[in-house]
Formats: C-alpha cells, structure tokens, sequence
C-alpha cells in the first residue's frame, strides 16, 4: 500500500502549502492533522478498540474507538467518516459526528527511533447503540473491540499500573466529560 499523502501544518493547525507522506512526517515531526472519533452508547459505555499486535506504534494497547490521518486534500469530517468505514465497517451520516475540539498532541515514543509524532487531533464523538458484531474490523489495524462502562474506563486511565495497557493521550478527561454531557 503507498505512503498516504498529508497536508503539512504549522503548530496552529494552519496549511503550510506543502504535502509530505505520512513517514517522512511522523520522521522529521511535521505537523499533520488526524481524526479521533470516540463512540459511546446511551447505556454509558465507551467504545475501545486494541490495537493490532503488528502495528508499529503501540502495538496491543487498548486505545480510541477509530481513528487516522487526514489525507491531503481530505476535510476533518471527510477523514472520520472513512476511517468508521476502513477500521469498524460502518457507515454513517457526517451530521450525526459530534467535534468535540481540536487537541495538539506532541510526542516520541522510547525504542521507536525516527518516529516523532506532532499532531493535532480532531476529537469526535458518534452515539453508536449497535452491538460489537456488528462491526467488521477486518483490515489488520484493529485487534478486537469491546464496550466500557465510562466509570470503569476513567479509573482505568487515570491508575498508575492499568493505564499502561491504553495509549497515552493527554486529552482523556476531556473526552470522559464529553461523553457524560451528552448521556445527561
């Protein structure tokens, strides 16, 4: 599969002009944008999905419901609506994603040489009140998927020792009261 192609960025998010593959970004730290849909259902759960056991970066961990890169070109709206298709197998009206806001996220990752990560990330959230087998993660990226009571994920990230099962990102307390606003 090619390289995907993104627009570069500067730290505010704005279009520099230049496209890069995605590599060669996440190699000399260019600014790119990515999508994040976090999905919950109205009994309070939080979708998770596990990584695949073969992914480069946090291979195995326990991490957000759907997420990728925004292709060049490609709208924040446009690049959730394909990563639910690509990663879970479901397609859905752009209106029923709510953005929740746009986080940086700046990181490397101990023994992964030549990987820095400068992001910002376009956080969604998707009521989905389907059950897991309905979903088709069939393309390599995802390893399984389950749903979290909301209570339970919060003690789990925020726990020094179970914490280390999911992917670090900084913005989960966001994300926990974003999704209890809309079940209240």
């Amino acid at each position: 599969m090619p390289d995907e192609l993104l627009d570069i960025l500067d730290a505010k998010g704005n279009k520099t002009g230049r496209v890069k593959s995605r590599n060669l970004a996440h190699s000399d730290g260019s600014w790119h944008a990515t999508v994040h849909i976090w999905m919950y259902n109205k009994k309070g759960e939080v979708l998770l999905q596990k990584r695949a056991d073969n992914l480069y970066v946090y291979p195995g961990l326990w991490d957000i419901s759907c997420a990728g890169h925004i292709s060049a070109g490609q709208t924040p709206d446009g690049a959730a609506i394909r990563e639910l298709s690509e990663e879970l197998g479901i397609k859905i009206d752009p209106k029923l994603l709510k953005k929740v806001k746009i986080q940086k996220q700046k990181y490397r990752i101990s023994g992964k040489p030549g990987f820095q990560n400068n992001e910002l990330n376009h956080l969604y959230l998707f009521q989905f009140d389907g059950a897991v087998k309905e979903l088709d993660f069939k393309d390599g990226e995802v390893g399984k998927v389950k749903f979290e009571p909301v209570d339970r994920f919060e003690k789990e990230v925020t726990d020094p020792i179970l914490s280390k099962k999911f992917v670090p990102h900084n913005y989960y307390p966001l994300i926990i009261s974003a999704i209890r606003a809309q079940l209240s």
